[in-house]
């Protein structure tokens, strides 16, 4: 069995990331979920969270939004609206939308509004979660 899978990431606006990948662990509707190489093909969604994947025995990170991903035996493909490194992300301004959008969410919304303030409120934790990982 191969020890590697081909791992495209491309987000809306850029490739992230082409390469050789040992293992992939990303972020699904009801939880993470693992691959390996040699995956039981499947389509899947991605969502919002933070995105781990192993080349050359080194763990990357990245904040990925909604999306979703075809997985084959030989490669992998993500493709989401948005993937960041946690390098990218300005913390502070991170903070600042968590602050906005949890003060939104103490007003009465419509249930359109509620939801869009609260994926807001999920991609400025992911990120605060991202950063605070790769600081350490």
């Amino acid at each position: 069995m191969a020890k590697t899978f081909h791992l495209d990431i491309i987000a809306s606006d850029k490739y992230f990331f082409g390469g050789e990948c040992e293992e992939l662990v990303f972020p699904g509707i009801d939880g993470s979920y693992g691959i390996l190489p040699g995956h039981e093909p499947m389509i899947s969604c991605l969502s919002s969270g933070e995105l781990r994947f192993r080349t050359d025995g080194e763990w990357h990170s990245a904040a990925v939004s909604d999306g979703f991903l075809e997985i084959m035996p030989k490669f992998v493909k993500i493709l989401a609206d948005t993937v960041e490194r946690p390098e990218d992300i300005d913390r502070k301004r991170a903070e600042a939308a968590k602050e906005r959008a949890e003060e939104r969410l103490r007003q009465k919304l419509s249930i359109r509004q509620y939801y869009h303030t609260q994926a807001a409120l999920n991609r400025a934790m992911t990120r605060l979660k991202i950063t605070s990982k790769s600081a350490k």
